[in-house]
């Protein structure tokens, strides 16, 4: 994985809001009031069952959708507030996304090559044909497919195939970030590890800074640098993978935690879930930091609290 270069924030999520319907009777509160920060050069995991808003946050920060509130900083420019069309195709340029479903995010009626190039000619990034076709087929052996299957169609490949090719199509208009929407969930085990793999070879190679979407916290863990936990809409927890993985310490987060398989019979004999029951007491929550650069969703009086939790965690790992 590649180091964290914390000098500088490339993005600031501040009190990002998502709401649709709003007013009526059903309006859904689906980001509610996050923030949270993306340096460059690292790996953002975030992880949460499905519903609890990660996959939206993607979609607002690359504005598929106008936030309903809150700022979104990317690179020194509020692009919440983008209406210029210029500027907002600087932006997507700078922004690309992985989707969850490689079959359905290709056009099954364009070939290969041109859905490869479909962003290198709206950004005008190539001056003739043979430029564009020798830009994809450096593209196509970058995620290590064969340059002569340029020709094809989506159907001819496999998912793992698909998912690369999505892969090459992000990486044409050579962007800075790289939103990736549980990029592996609808692969086949045995392929998801080539695909993360490949995720962290580029992003060494070309300095890609990646927001990982993802439900599986083991799979986050591994290609992160740091780890945001989402329930309902709402960040409960941030901190660096090994912290979060080994020492989490919101009750949704460690329930997901005690969800995590382990190839180990005696352990898995043994296994309980931890269910995870709401607190609805209406008092004001938000994310305090219990050590320098580990954070919970928290009352202020509860902070002391997870100190404790925390110690003794750490307490019972030394023993």
């Amino acid at each position: 994985m590649s180091g964290t270069k914390k000098e500088k924030v490339l993005l600031d999520v501040r009190h990002l809001k998502q709401y649709f319907n709003v007013g009526a009777k059903n309006e859904v509160k689906a980001v509610d009031d996050i923030s949270f920060r993306i340096f460059e050069g690292e790996t953002f995991g975030l992880v949460g069952e499905s519903g609890s808003g990660k996959s939206t946050t993607g979609r607002s920060v690359i504005r598929l959708y106008n936030p309903t509130d809150g700022e979104i900083i990317f690179d020194g420019t509020n692009i919440a507030k983008l209406k210029n069309k210029a500027e907002m195709k600087k932006f997507r340029q700078n922004v690309q996304m992985i989707f969850q479903d490689p079959a359905a995010s290709l056009n099954p009626r364009m070939k290969v090559k041109d859905i490869i190039a479909e962003g290198i000619d709206i950004n005008g990034l190539v001056n003739s044909e043979a430029e564009r076709d020798a830009r994809v087929e450096e593209l196509l052996k970058t995620v290590g497919l064969d340059p002569s299957h340029a020709t094809r169609y989506p159907h001819e490949f496999s998912g793992g195939q698909r998912q690369r090719i999505g892969i090459a199509r992000a990486l044409a208009v050579k962007p800075k970030f790289i939103i990736a929407d549980e990029p592996i969930s609808a692969l086949d085990v045995s392929i998801q590890a080539q695909v993360v793999n490949l995720m962290q070879e580029l992003q060494e190679k070309e300095g890609l800074t990646y927001l990982f979407i993802a439900h599986d916290l083991s799979m986050v863990k591994y290609i992160s640098d740091r780890i945001g936990v989402m329930y309902m809409g709402k960040l409960v927890e941030v901190g660096t993978a090994d912290m979060v993985y080994n020492y989490g310490l919101h009750p949704y987060t460690e329930s997901l935690l005690s969800a995590i398989p382990l190839p180990d019979p005696d352990y898995e004999r043994t296994r309980t879930r931890i269910p995870y029951e709401p607190v609805l007491d209406g008092k004001l929550r938000r994310l305090n930091q219990i050590v320098p650069g580990h954070f919970v969703y928290s009352t202020d009086e509860e902070v002391e609290l997870y100190r404790q939790k925390l110690e003794k965690k750490q307490t019972e790992k030394a023993k």
